[in-house]
C-alpha cells in the first residue's frame, strides 16, 4: 500500500516550479521485474460485468506501458471489483437521494408489571444522511489505494518508472552467451 510520509509531487509540477528533485531517494536497482505477457490478459471469470468492463479499459492501458505483469492480475481484479462496487453504490445514491427519513422514533421503552412495553410513536423520524454515503466513501477509499499501487493517480505516477522493452539484439545475445567477436579481413 502507499508509503507513509509526504506524497511525491508529479514530475510536471516540479518542472513548472523550476525546482530540482527535492527527494533524495535512490532508485531500487534490485527491484524484482516480473514477466509481462505479449497479450493483454483476459479478465478473470469471477469479476462482475462492470468490473470486467473496467478490466478491459485499464488492462489495455497498464499493459501498454508495461505495468501489468502476470503477478498483478489479482491486484487489478481487486481494483476492478472496488470500482464496480463504487459504481453500484453511486447509482443507488442517485436513485434514493443523498438523505433519507430515519426510522420511526419511539418514546423510551419501559418495564410495566415486569414486562417490557415499547414506547409510543412520537414522530416519523428525522432527515439524515443516507447510510450509502459511508459505504460509498469506503469503496472509494479502497479503490484509491489500488489506483496508487498501479500509478493511476497523478502523484503516484511520478513514482512509477516505466522501462522500455528491450529489442532483440543478436550481437548482444551472442556476447551474453560468451561468444567472441571475430574480425573479418
Amino acid at each position: 500500500m502507499p508509503k507513509p510520509g509526504t506524497k511525491p509531487l508529479p514530475t510536471k509540477i516540479k518542472e513548472l516550479r523550476g525546482g530540482k528533485n527535492t527527494y533524495h531517494r535512490k532508485p531500487n536497482k534490485k527491484e524484482p521485474q516480473p514477466e509481462t505477457s505479449d497479450k493483454v490478459p483476459k479478465a478473470p471469470a469471477y469479476l462482475s460485468k462492470v468490473a470486467q468492463a473496467e478490466w478491459r479499459r485499464m488492462a489495455k492501458e497498464l499493459h501498454g506501458v508495461g505495468l501489468l505483469t502476470k503477478v498483478d492480475i489479482v491486484a487489478l481484479a481487486a481494483y476492478c471489483e472496488c470500482f464496480a462496487n463504487w459504481v453500484d453504490i453511486t447509482v443507488k445514491l442517485q436513485r434514493t437521494g443523498l438523505y433519507i427519513k430515519s426510522p420511526i422514533k419511539r418514546d423510551k421503552s419501559r418495564m410495566v408489571d415486569g414486562k417490557m412495553v415499547e414506547g409510543k410513536i412520537l414522530s416519523g423520524g428525522n432527515i439524515v444522511q443516507s447510510p450509502l454515503w459511508a459505504i460509498k466513501n469506503r469503496a472509494e477509499l479502497e479503490m484509491r489505494k489500488w489506483m496508487v499501487e498501479f500509478g493511476m493517480t497523478p502523484s503516484s505516477r511520478s513514482n512509477v518508472q516505466v522501462t522500455e522493452k528491450k529489442k532483440n539484439d543478436p550481437l548482444a545475445e551472442f556476447m551474453a552467451r560468451g561468444g567472441k567477436p571475430v574480425r573479418v579481413k
